[in-house]
């Protein structure tokens, strides 16, 4: 299924939501001008497990080195379509969660999501040589906000009928934990199959951003109230 637009109007403007998406098209456009140098860029910048998980390899690494990839993987992506599927997503979910924390509060609240989605990540591909790079995670985290703050907002979704394709209005819970589901069973799978990412996808990640992103959503209103 692919979403097309909700019908949930912001009540402000998502400063933060259009600084992100900037901030992610101007890092890929500097991944394409590295060339054969963006190897070494992403194993650099990106989450590598074995860089946690193995003493021999952490050797190699300052504090600082091991800690910037949490922040920048979030904003790098591998390809034109990782890109625009990213943030589409983010573009139709993450003002209305923005306009309902308030600016400061969701810059915040993104970037502890994918923090929490890397982590997770991480433990479940321990031995994982595999740079990961994405905004997914994050992105998760707001879809799992938006569940709860608005499931019966309506998103008109793309849904494919075995080849033919069809546009209907569906409620945000459906879509959204439809999802999750999908998440979460893609996870399981690629864990009992001894895959790591398997198709090139950190299905543990989108699962842990969305659990932290609900996780997160009630801690930030309850310190608002």
């Amino acid at each position: 299924m692919i979403p097309l637009r909700d019908a949930n109007p912001s009540r402000r403007v998502p400063v933060i939501n259009y600084l992100i998406i900037s901030l992610c098209v101007l890092a890929f456009l500097y991944e394409l001008l590295l060339g054969p140098q963006l190897r070494v860029f992403l194993f650099q910048y990106g989450i590598v497990p074995v860089r946690y998980t193995r003493p021999e390899v952490a050797a190699h690494f300052s504090a600082f080195e091991q800690a910037i990839p949490f922040l920048t993987t979030m904003f790098l992506h591998g390809g034109w379509m990782h890109l625009i599927g990213n943030m589409w997503i983010l573009h139709i979910f993450g003002d209305n969660v923005e306009s309902a924390l308030g600016h400061g509060r969701y810059a915040l609240f993104y970037l502890l999501s994918g923090l929490a989605a890397s982590l997770l990540h991480l433990v479940t591909n321990m031995h994982s040589a595999v740079p990961t790079i994405g905004a997914s995670g994050a992105i998760a985290g707001v879809m799992g906000a938006y569940f709860i703050l608005y499931p019966r907002a309506r998103v008109l979704t793309l849904v494919p009928l075995f080849f033919i394709f069809t546009v209907v209005e569906i409620p945000a819970y459906v879509f959204l934990g439809f999802w999750f589901v999908m998440q979460f069973f893609s996870g399981a799978f690629s864990l009992a199959g001894g895959q790591v990412q398997a198709g090139g996808v950190a299905w543990w990640a989108h699962v842990g951003g969305f659990v932290a992103g609900i996780v997160l959503l009630r801690v930030f209103r309850a310190r608002r109230r």
